[in-house]
């Protein structure tokens, strides 16, 4: 865990470096406003759909190669390759019909210019649904074999190109400079993913093997995830959209305002999901109980001491630290003050966010999924009835509140569902 982190770590600073690179080019302003808000449907169909992979698959593909042999886990994974290409590619066609018009009922807060660039943006970014839905899954067979390294510093390449792209053709190309960074660096990704496979022995070649028993398995713990994920990522969607609502450029303060909790989030989030769910599924494979709870509490408790005083720290120097990560260029001192003010309200989700993945990799590990869709569900209502009180009194930083109070509660449900579980196994054992 401690070595996905540094990666991790080292692969999120180089994002943060192109955060730094796009508010000197484009501020808060109206063409970045329009490029998030066109990423809104391919981002949330690659949460969705991909983004439930993992832990949909790896319990299986580590249960059928430690009791059926490597080759049996082959076939497993050449099928879930050719399942997951028809999945993404049909999810890929329905947003290009539909997209627009959602777009266009979502973004009635744009100007005319705006939504038609957002439009635009859409079309070029669809093809990331495919490459990084395919780079999901060879992550997941790669991490399967506890091979962390290379997962966890491949997200550096996408913003790595996305910089490069910016500062050669940027006064050229404008805004499509960060459409054509992200999916010429999630193709360079998706291909270095397969290399790695590869080396590591996997099959790669797609192949159809029929409906095993293994894939019966995957899917029927797929679907309540891919259900769970709809519901949950639509929290971003919604937050996105009730963002569009208001003044010019409250997306752009939202994305922002988000990215240092981000960050802090997706290191931990990487490297707590990446080493804990092969363990998990290991333990409970081999029905070893008292381990996996002495795991899950110790990890609990860690998590609270070392994200307490980092939520503290933030929130304290919230305006210091945006000041120094964005104000130049078009990023103004009154940008700062916004942007400042919404992030101190992101950073309060930190120890409930970070105890929730640990949560859901347990529930995941121990082919609970079920109970994931009906906390989504329960966290999309709040975030909706969250946002549209907070927004009244607190602007766009509202939305960052309610994500913070949405994944309090969430938290506490999900602990409270492992907690009916520990006493049923306690009471079978």
């Amino acid at each position: 865990m401690l070595v996905v982190a540094i990666i991790t770590l080292l692969a999120k600073l180089v994002g943060a470096g192109k955060e730094l690179v796009v508010a000197d080019a484009f501020g808060t302003g109206s063409m970045l406003d329009a490029f998030l808000f066109a990423f809104l449907f391919p981002s949330f169909a690659i949460n969705v759909l991909a983004g439930s992979f993992n832990s949909a698959v790896m319990p299986t593909y580590i249960r059928t190669r430690d009791n059926e042999g490597k080759a049996a886990a082959d076939k497993l994974f050449s099928s879930l390759v050719v399942v997951g290409i028809v999945l993404l590619v049909v999810a890929a066609g329905v947003l290009a019909i539909v997209g627009p018009s959602v777009l266009t009922l979502l973004g009635a807060g744009f100007n005319e210019q705006t939504l038609a660039l957002s439009h635009t943006l859409f079309y070029w970014l669809l093809p990331v649904i495919v490459i990084s839905g395919i780079s999901y899954l060879f992550s997941t067979v790669i991490n399967a074999g506890e091979r962390f390294v290379a997962v966890a510093l491949i997200p550096s390449i996408t913003p790595t190109c996305t910089v490069i792209i910016l500062l050669v053709f940027g006064d050229e190309w404008g805004i499509y400079s960060l459409a054509i960074g992200l999916v010429l660096g999630a193709t360079i990704e998706l291909l270095i993913l397969i290399m790695s496979a590869a080396r590591a022995n996997v099959s790669i070649v797609p192949h159809w093997n029929g409906m095993t028993t293994e894939l019966q398995t995957v899917i029927s713990q797929y679907t309540p995830m891919l259900a769970g994920a709809f519901l949950m990522s639509s929290t971003g969607l919604v937050d996105q959209s009730m963002a569009a609502m208001l003044d010019s450029g409250s997306v752009a303060t939202l994305n922002y305002a988000n990215k240092v909790t981000a960050m802090i989030l997706g290191v931990g989030a990487m490297a707590l999901g990446t080493a804990v769910l092969p363990h998990f599924s290991r333990l409970v494979a081999s029905e070893n109980w008292g381990e996996l709870r002495h795991t899950f509490k110790t990890y609990s408790i860690l998590i609270i001491f070392i994200t307490l005083p980092i939520m503290v720290l933030l929130f304290v120097f919230s305006e210091p630290i945006i000041k120094l990560l964005f104000e130049r260029g078009a990023f103004t001192a009154q940008d700062t003050i916004l942007v400042a003010k919404t992030q101190a309200f992101y950073v309060l989700q930190l120890p409930f966010f970070m105890l929730g993945i640990l949560g859901v990799r347990l529930i995941s590990a121990m082919a609970k999924n079920e109970a994931l869709l009906k906390i989504s569900a329960v966290n999309l209502m709040i975030n909706i009835i969250g946002n549209y009180m907070l927004m009244k009194y607190f602007g766009v930083a509202g939305i960052a509140l309610s994500t913070a109070l949405v994944y309090m509660m969430s938290c506490g449900m999900i602990y409270f569902f492992i907690y009916k579980i520990k006493r049923h196994t306690v009471e079978v054992n």
